[in-house]
């Protein structure tokens, strides 16, 4: 897999589809306050179109977006239950006026955040090629097809695919961070970069899930 091809790729994707278009980037701007309509057109982009779609029936990106958000919470729901136990362990420990007890319900949840990680980077690696799957079929079940997604990944390479991600993680982080560092303003700069990051981002996941090959 060529790397900096589909960053490249996918860089150009963006700059397309928004660079000059300010009115369009207002408009997703908007869309990333009022979540589902960012996300139905993020489910857009995984369907395959080039260039980039236009801002148009608004109730169909509505609705598509509402469909993501639901497979996006199912597969977050094994991570809500872990930041619960966790959370419980700390109260526990803290309601029970024990300082001893108090460090056991810490280390506990410590050891649960560790789980926790470990299973949101499994869940992140499968979330990658559910949300392709579910935009191009319009199925929930084919965004929980376990061994279809197993069988997807392998066409494309486990180790490739996961570099592909990492950098994708890397580059998301590092400009997110960049605008949180500014003082006053960095939270609206990164409102205002965050059409930029999606249309890179779901671009850049469509090139991924296309470099298995006709499936």
């Amino acid at each position: 897999m060529d790397f900096g091809k589909n960053v490249s790729d996918s860089l150009a994707y963006a700059q397309e589809g928004l660079v000059g278009k300010w009115v369009k980037w207002v408009l997703l701007i908007i869309s990333t306050i009022i979540f589902p309509l960012i996300l139905g057109y993020v489910v857009r982009i995984l369907k395959g179109a080039n260039p980039s779609p236009e801002l148009e029936d608004w109730g169909g990106l509505f609705i598509d977006g509402i469909k993501l958000f639901i497979v996006a919470l199912i597969y977050a729901i094994p991570i809500i239950i872990l930041e619960v136990f966790a959370m419980g362990s700390i109260i526990a420990g803290a309601a029970s006026g024990n300082p001893t007890a108090l460090l056991a319900g810490m280390a506990g949840a410590g050891l649960i955040f560790l789980v926790l990680v470990v299973v949101a980077i499994i869940i992140g690696l499968f979330e990658a090629t559910a949300y392709v799957r579910f935009a191009r079929t319009g199925s929930f079940g084919e965004a929980f097809n376990f061994s279809a997604i197993l069988a997807h990944i392998g066409k494309i390479g486990w180790v490739s695919y996961i570099i592909a991600l990492i950098i994708l993680a890397v580059i998301w982080g590092v400009i997110e961070v960049i605008c949180m560092i500014i003082p006053y303003v960095g939270i609206l700069i990164l409102l205002v970069v965050l059409p930029f990051l999606t249309l890179f981002a779901s671009r850049y996941l469509t090139l991924l899930y296309d470099s298995a090959g006709a499936t």
